[in-house]
């Protein structure tokens, strides 16, 4: 079947006032196609669309969203196969990492289509005699959702299902990267039975169809996931027009391996949360802060672990690590090698553009040492295959260099010590916390997001998503006489 290459606005189908080549890092010669960019007038449509759409759906009830969400996610596991191939071809993951994107995608919308059957409310009694009260549950209205490359349909995916499980209209702009991902999730929420307008498609630019829904007073709430400079001037936007926001952004996710870890299992996950996906995930471990006593021996079995990867085409069979995603990201991962040299930290081993069979943007997994917390690599998000470590002379010291960052998305400790696994979840200053485990990996049913530069708003995912979706009425009814 033909892919779409274009938008969908109001319940069709339509191109843009332009186009943009869609090419695969992998081999820059593979051209996926050109892709649709939004005009002004068809965000404008976009968005009169989804307010008339809105109401329709809200009045269709429980039942019917719920089985729209359900065949939603039943189509997009059992054609992940096909969908993570393509989020492979034109993002850079594995091909293995590409359907169990899909396939949680479709997790996603089947979880949000049984929560979409629990939107209850709660009665109250009034301290006034002759009054009953109930309070509900509502959308918001119109939600703009503007997602990231890095997971081109998994991110969507849980900002889109609970928006329409709860009654929303959504409005999505997905990151210019991967626009191939964004068409082949569309198309199988747009085959749906849903009004027309309900879910629209606007691929652009952040500068001209970003900054455009954004600033809009169509907009009743907005989700974002991109990075910090990005999400204040968002945020500065929806100031003048009172817009509920939530937003992930930014991340410098630090993992503590104490003396007492099991270090061939400490090793395994750091590598894993640092390399894994090209480094190109908001959880990845990019700051390795270890205690002394074992700061050499883990070094070791790290760098090890770094040269141990198979970096290569995301499509071939046993590539472990797929390319960077664009040429541009390769650069500025470059550039922060030279930084972190030029700070005086001492890189072991990668740090330097690969080159493979096909023309891509590969780049060798990268680990400096002799690191200190307040160098650049360790202060700012680089988004790349490249992880730094810190030595600590005890737990105490450890924490307290974790705990020193603007960020606090995820953290992790490897530690044998139930008493050091107690208070590091109660005194780390992240959204989600791990013991014994990778800094990235979370589940879909549980809340998602962390503090300070990392998140603001109210969480993501799970039953916390109503929080955002959803907006609370409470209403006062006299009894009346029985008479």
């Amino acid at each position: 079947m033909a892919q779409q290459t274009g938008l969908h606005v109001a319940g069709r189908w339509q191109t843009g006032e332009g186009e943009i080549e869609n090419r695969n890092p992998s081999d820059v010669s593979d051209l996926i196609g050109c892709y649709a960019q939004a005009s002004a007038a068809q965000l404008d449509e976009a968005l009169d669309a989804a307010r008339r759409a809105q109401p329709v759906w809200w009045a269709a009830g429980i039942q019917k969203r719920h089985d729209v969400l359900m065949a939603i996610g039943t189509e997009l596991m059992a054609r992940a196969d096909e969908i993570g191939r393509m989020i492979a071809r034109e993002e850079g993951k594995p091909a293995a990492e590409g359907k169990g994107e899909a396939y949680r995608a479709g997790q996603f919308f089947t979880y949000f289509a049984a929560e979409a059957l629990r939107n209850q409310g709660d009665l109250a009694q009034s301290v006034r005699p002759g009054v009953e009260i109930d309070v509900r549950r509502e959308p918001v209205g119109v939600v703009a959702i503007i997602s990231p490359w890095n997971f081109p349909v998994a991110t969507p995916a849980w900002k889109i299902a609970p928006a329409l499980a709860f009654g929303n209209a959504v409005v999505w702009k997905p990151a210019n990267l991967t626009p191939a991902s964004a068409v082949m999730l569309t198309e199988v929420i747009a085959r749906q039975d849903i009004p027309p307008g309900l879910f629209n498609l606007v691929t652009g630019s952040g500068r001209s169809v970003g900054q455009r829904l954004v600033e809009s007073r169509t907009v009743d709430a907005i989700s974002f996931t991109g990075s910090v400079p990005v999400g204040r001037g968002i945020a500065s936007a929806c100031c003048v027009n009172m817009t509920k926001l939530q937003m992930e952004m930014g991340s410098k996710n630090p993992m503590i391996i104490m003396d007492d870890a099991d270090l061939e299992l400490a090793v395994a996950h750091a590598s894993g949360a640092a390399f894994g996906g090209t480094g190109q995930k908001c959880t990845a471990a990019s700051r390795l802060i270890v205690h002394e006593k074992v700061h050499d021996a883990f070094v070791d079995g790290l760098v090890a672990a770094a040269k141990g990867w198979k970096v290569g085409h995301a499509l071939e069979e046993g590539t472990q690590i797929g390319p960077v995603v664009s040429e541009g990201q390769l650069r500025q991962n470059l550039d922060y090698i030279g930084i972190g040299k030029a700070e005086g930290a001492e890189l072991l081993c990668g740090g330097d553009r690969l080159e493979r069979a096909t023309e891509g943007h590969y780049m060798a997994p990268s680990v400096f040492a002799a690191t200190r917390n307040d160098m650049r690599i360790n202060r700012e998000e680089m988004f790349a295959p490249v992880t730094c470590v810190m030595k600590a002379g005890s737990y105490d010291e450890a924490l307290a260099i974790a705990n020193d960052s603007e960020f606090g998305l995820t953290a992790g400790i490897m530690t044998r010590s139930l008493a050091r696994a107690s208070h590091f979840r109660a005194n780390m200053r992240a959204g989600c916390v791990m013991v014994n485990l990778p800094t990235a990996g979370t589940d879909y049913h549980v809340p998602f997001g962390g503090r300070g530069s990392s998140s603001f708003g109210p969480r993501e995912q799970g039953s916390y998503a109503a929080e955002f979706y959803t907006t609370v009425k409470t209403a006062y009814v006299a009894a009346g006489n029985p008479e």
